[in-house]
């Protein structure tokens, strides 16, 4: 049978949409296969968002301590500045493990573990990560003042920095692409800035 041009406009435009509409299932299907995915609870996402937010509690306690044992109004700017940032920040990383559906403590696996640092780390009070205060050290933060606890604070807290730091370039190397790791760059930056002010700080207190 023959078809006039009509007949055959018809159907070549039913070819074209069935050929379109398989490029769209096509591309459809890959823009899924790109589309990030949850993290594991393995993962370096959710490990760094764990082990952070415990690292930045630490910081927050050790700058609320300070700030009721010294009226210099630079330290306890510096410590409200370290407070108010760091608090946010695990905020924001406990929320997205909540997102995730992943636990915020993964017992039985120590600490670092995604930056295969898990087993080196130990010592008195366990396994704490690089730059943590010991239980000794944050108590002696709470028994000082003055300029004693200006120099012990900003002493601690740029070790504390120093293990951050280290941290978060572990994030920039191994999450995914995304806010976190951004987030990550940023404590990175930041927390470099911090260390330098510090070091500033604590040769005006001759220390």
């Amino acid at each position: 049978m023959r078809l006039n041009r009509t007949q055959w406009a018809s159907v070549t435009a039913v070819a074209l949409a069935v050929l379109f509409a398989g490029g769209a299932v096509t591309v459809a299907s890959a823009d899924r296969d790109d589309a990030p995915r949850t993290p594991t609870a393995q993962s370096a996402d959710a490990g760094f968002a764990r082990d952070m937010a415990v690292h930045h509690q630490q910081a927050v306690e050790m700058s609320f301590v300070v700030r009721d044992r010294t009226k210099d109004e630079e330290v306890r700017r510096l410590a409200y500045d370290i407070a108010n940032t760091q608090a946010n920040q695990r905020g924001m990383m406990l929320g997205w493990l909540d997102l995730w559906g992943l636990p915020k403590v993964q017992s039985g696996v120590p600490p670092m573990t995604w930056m295969g640092m898990g087993t080196d780390l130990g010592g008195e009070d366990g396994e704490l990560m690089p730059g943590m205060a010991t239980r000794a050290e944050i108590e002696q933060l709470r028994e000082a003042s003055g300029r004693e606890a200006e120099v012990l604070y900003l002493k601690l807290m740029t070790e504390h920095h120093k293990g951050g730091v280290h941290m978060a370039q572990g994030c920039v190397e191994r999450c995914a692409p995304g806010v976190e790791r951004d987030l990550a760059q940023g404590m990175v930056d930041a927390q470099e800035s911090e260390i330098r002010l510090m070091a500033d700080m604590l040769k005006a207190r001759g220390a």
